[in-house]
């Protein structure tokens, strides 16, 4: 089984184009199996040898460990998708997989920051130097276009259109869509991209990277991370608050304010509405708090 695992991440990056971050978690989730496997048999088996009751013995050992549950369905359909790959290579006569359940899923609503705590967030990075007008820029584009942070750290000169107020951007899977982009992220970013010291290797071209570290060169998502940190804390926010906490921000104050939800569910570029409907409940939420709140006979 672990020399079937390798061609089944080359056929992800290959032929169905999936993302570096997809790839490292199909490989964790089916070398995780393996290593379960060997502890309990001694030996490293094929895929033809695996029942859907080895399989029920894994997932039970998943639960014992106290693995979140939406956790233990994303290692199911990781099992599941490897042994269609299996069978279609002839490595497996059968999919194990295909019987086991999924645990009901856990669904917990978002974090989201109230308008009045996005600007304080917003207005945190510094303008009178070229680190803090880069914060501002990326805190702004994050919340103008509710970008991953993946998405936003893959931005390059040639993505941005400030004529037209849009941006191309990929996203899972290397699907590219347009992104409005707001006068207030469009200010921010002329502001910042003048300032910017380039690293003189890096391409000087449409292709290059928008946002650039110290050295000149294109921003990881950890260092976007370890940004927001510094400014949460600046801001007295609170500390659940990540760079997604912004995509939630947006996508939850586009439906408060109306916004059709399949509109939102191309602008955040979900591929299911199930995906996006999870913030019609925060918004739902947040009506209730108001009510609550409000009016005189709500306790």
């Amino acid at each position: 089984m672990r020399s079937a695992i390798p061609q089944f991440l080359q056929y992800l990056a290959h032929e169905r184009n999936a993302s570096d971050l997809t790839i490292k978690a199909y490989r964790e989730d089916l070398f995780g199996l393996v290593e379960f496997l060997e502890d309990q048999r001694g030996s490293t088996p094929k895929p033809q040898d695996l029942s859907p009751q080895d399989l029920r013995g894994y997932q039970a050992a998943l639960q014992e460990a106290d693995y979140a549950r939406n956790t233990i369905s994303r290692k199911l359909a990781s099992l599941r998708s490897f042994y269609r790959f299996a069978q279609r290579q002839e490595l497996a006569t059968t999919n194990p997989a295909s019987p086991l359940r999924n645990p009901r899923r856990q669904r917990k609503l978002p974090h989201v920051l109230s308008g009045g705590e996005v600007n304080r967030i917003l207005k945190t990075p510094p303008v009178n130097d070229p680190n803090g007008l880069r914060d501002r820029a990326i805190l702004e584009t994050l919340y103008s276009a509710g970008l991953r942070v993946s998405e936003l750290v893959g931005l390059n000169d040639g993505d941005l259109d400030f004529d037209q107020q849009i941006i191309r951007v990929r996203g899972k899977g290397r699907k590219e869509r347009m992104s409005p982009l707001g006068s207030f992220a469009i200010r921010a970013l002329r502001r910042y991209m003048p300032t910017r010291n380039r690293d003189p290797k890096e391409p000087q071209s449409p292709s290059a990277a928008t946002f650039l570290n110290r050295f000149g060169r294109r921003l990881t998502t950890r260092s976007v991370g370890r940004m927001l940190e510094k400014h949460i804390q600046v801001a007295g926010l609170d500390t659940r608050t990540s760079p997604h906490t912004l995509r939630h921000s947006f996508a939850t104050h586009l439906l408060d304010a109306g916004a059709d939800i399949r509109s939102v569910q191309e602008l955040l570029g979900h591929k299911s509405l199930a995906t996006t409907q999870i913030y019609t409940h925060v918004s739902a939420a947040n009506l209730l708090a108001i009510y609550e709140k409000a009016h005189p006979r709500a306790r």
